[in-house]
């Protein structure tokens, strides 16, 4: 039940990130909450905006120093948009594959420790090897002996 719980806050945590935030209208913390947006980013966009709002992509890009195509693609796909569209110049379909792939990684990150999935392999009689940075453990728990200390304590 408490994985059911879990899973249903991670989907909604996913959909409030995908929410579409309008360039002219979000407020410097709404510009921030976009993945690729900083804080002097967001100061740039507001800046211009005082100016006048942006009309389209073209001109988002024009008037916000340090924002190409490419920058653009990444803001569009992690939500943003200019008049309620989004950016649909080069680099745009890779922006998208990429905010997919992104996805897809942050859902594996829920994945179990390494302990447990030793333990479950353990329980199927089979054998998960350690990662090299963790400290091997005999069956007791205990630290295990290097083979040459472990030879000579026989002896």
């Amino acid at each position: 039940m408490f994985k059911k719980i879990l899973a249903f806050f991670a989907a909604m945590s996913i959909i409030a990130a995908f929410a579409a935030v309008d360039v002219n209208k979000a407020t410097e913390a709404e510009l921030d909450s976009i993945k690729h947006i900083g804080p002097a980013t967001s100061k740039l966009i507001i800046t211009e905006r005082k100016k006048a709002e942006f009309k389209n992509w073209d001109d988002f890009i024009t008037r916000v120093k340090g924002v190409g195509e490419k920058r653009a693609a990444d803001f569009s796909a992690s939500g943003l948009t200019v008049g309620g569209a989004a950016y649909t110049g080069p680099g745009a379909a890779d922006a998208k594959a990429k905010a997919k792939a992104d996805t897809k990684a942050d859902a594996k990150k829920t994945d179990k420790p390494v302990a447990e999935k030793a333990k479950d392999s353990a329980k199927d009689g089979k054998m998960a090897a350690a990662p090299k940075s963790e400290a091997k453990t005999d069956a007791k728990g205990e630290m295990a002996k290097p083979a040459a200390a472990a030879s000579a304590a026989k002896k």
